[in-house]
C-alpha cells in the first residue's frame, strides 16, 4: 500500500471498483468546499479541490491557489496556469487528461507561503486525492510541494526534471511556472522537463 493511502486513510481501489473515481473525487472536492479546518477558511473567495482526470497518468501538485484561482475554484487558471497549460500542448499533453491540485485548497493572503499548520489541514485531502487517481508520476511544482513530500531533503534547482522515488511512487520536481513569469530564462528549463515528463509517461503506457 503507496504511503498517500496510508495517510489518506484508503485502501487501493482496484479495477473492480475504478468506476467510483469520478464520485469520491466529487465528494472531496464538496468537504474541501465547505472546510473550515485552518484560518484559510474564513479570507478565501472560494476553495480550490482540484481538476481532471480521476484516471490521469500524471498528477501536478502546486503550492496553493493565486487570485484568479480564489475567484474561479479552479487550480491553475492565471497567467502561470495558462503558461503551463502552452507548455503541455507543446509536448502533446493536456490538462483534459492529467489532475491538477495545490497543497492547500484555499489560498493565502497575498499569496504568501502556506504556514504549516495550513499545510496540515489540507493534507488528508490532498493524500486522499493522490489515492483515487493513483498517478504514475506525481510532478511537484516548486519547492514548497517537494518539500511537502520530501522535506529538507532536495532543493528544486538540484533535482528538477529528476525522477525521484518514495514508497514505490515516482515524483519528478520541476520550477513553479510563475517562476518563468518573474524569470524568462526559466520557461526552456520547464519546456525540457515537461519533455522528459511526456517522454516518461509514453514509455510506462506503450
Amino acid at each position: 500500500m503507496n504511503w498517500y493511502r496510508q495517510r489518506g486513510g484508503l485502501v487501493a481501489l482496484g479495477p473492480q471498483v475504478s468506476d467510483l473515481k469520478e464520485t469520491l473525487l466529487a465528494s472531496i472536492a464538496e468537504e474541501v468546499m465547505s472546510c473550515q479546518n485552518c484560518k484559510l477558511g474564513a479570507t478565501r473567495t472560494k476553495a480550490v479541490p482540484g481538476v481532471g482526470s480521476a484516471y490521469a497518468h500524471i498528477c501536478f501538485v502546486g503550492e496553493g491557489p493565486g487570485r484568479e484561482e480564489d475567484l474561479s475554484g479552479i487550480p491553475f487558471v492565471g497567467q502561470a496556469g495558462r503558461l503551463l497549460d502552452r507548455m503541455l500542448i507543446a509536448e502533446g499533453l493536456s490538462r483534459r487528461d492529467c489532475y491538477i491540485c495545490n497543497i492547500v485548497k484555499c489560498r493565502p493572503p497575498n499569496n504568501r507561503v502556506p504556514e504549516p499548520s495550513e499545510v496540515a489541514a489540507c493534507s488528508l485531502y490532498l493524500y486522499a486525492q493522490l489515492a483515487i487517481v493513483e498517478p504514475e508520476v506525481i510532478c511537484l511544482l516548486g519547492n514548497t510541494a517537494l518539500r511537502f513530500f520530501f522535506g529538507e531533503q532536495y532543493s528544486i534547482g538540484q533535482v528538477h526534471g529528476t525522477i525521484l522515488v518514495k514508497d514505490e511512487q515516482r515524483f519528478m520536481p520541476i520550477y513553479h511556472p510563475a517562476a518563468a513569469l518573474r524569470n524568462p530564462q526559466y520557461v526552456q528549463v520547464i519546456q525540457s522537463d515537461l519533455r522528459k515528463l511526456a517522454a516518461l509517461i509514453q514509455r510506462t503506457v506503450d
